[in-house]
């Protein structure tokens, strides 16, 4: 039997959470309300921005967002880079560029709620 696409998200969330720390669960908490008022372009380019390595939350958050809408929308985003993904969605047809950030903010719903879960330290 195939998986929803909640479990789908449920379960990439879980695994985006694990052994991550507090910084990264408020991290997980505040950006559905940045993509809201900034959009997710300005949002993405703020998490690469104050990324660095791959295990800093911003980087990691950023990245596992990426990894997860590029999944979701092949035909729509190319390429694996922070900037081939940008020029992807800057090349977006309007109507994609809504699912793509619907899609968004359905998958960092699951992460707050996962990262929650998962994150015990603060």
């Amino acid at each position: 039997m195939a998986q929803t696409l909640e479990q789908l998200r449920a379960a990439d969330a879980w695994k985006a959470a694990q052994g991550r720390k507090a910084e990264y669960k408020r991290l997980a908490k505040g950006l559905p309300a940045l993509i809201m008022g900034s959009g997710l372009l300005q949002t993405l380019a703020f998490l690469h921005e104050k990324g660095g390595d791959t295990q800093r939350p911003h980087a990691a958050l950023g990245g596992q967002l990426r990894t997860w809408l590029k999944q979701r929308y092949p035909k729509d985003i190319h390429g694996d880079s922070f900037e081939a993904f940008t020029e992807s969605l800057l090349k977006a047809q309007p109507m994609a560029y809504q699912q793509i950030t619907a899609e968004a903010l359905a998958w960092l719903r699951w992460v707050r709620q996962m990262a929650a879960a998962a994150i015990t330290e603060e």
